[in-house]
């Protein structure tokens, strides 16, 4: 399946909209998470734990969105966005939404003329 953040596929015509479709889930804090996040307030540098929570959370958010898709019969998906937003003081939503689409089948590359001697 395509996808992408843009409202058309180059070179791709879209032939049918199947409509919108998300993807979400929502993800707590992990107290160890949160104690390494705490020396690195205080040492600074990049809260991996907090990095790695936000890379899942994404992913599991785009697969829900994804299998929405495939559900409606779509081949890709257009103007795909993620939003965050805060849930309660340990949790945060993660929240994947597009336009589920059919495209034309993709066209053939075009002949080559043959090397010259």
């Amino acid at each position: 399946m395509i996808v992408v953040n843009t409202e058309t596929v180059p070179g791709r015509t879209i032939v049918a909209i199947k409509g919108l479709v998300q993807g979400n889930t929502v993800r707590a804090k992990h107290v160890g998470r949160d104690i390494a996040a705490g020396f690195k307030n205080i040492f600074g540098g990049e809260l991996k734990g907090y990095t790695e929570l936000l890379v899942e959370a994404r992913r599991e958010a785009l697969s829900r969105m994804l299998g929405q898709a495939q559900e409606l019969g779509a081949n890709a998906v257009v103007n795909v966005r993620f939003a965050t937003s805060s849930i309660t003081a340990g949790a945060a939503e993660l929240y994947a939404y597009g336009t589920a689409v059919v495209l034309d089948e993709a066209a053939p590359p075009p002949m080559q003329p043959p090397p010259g001697p």
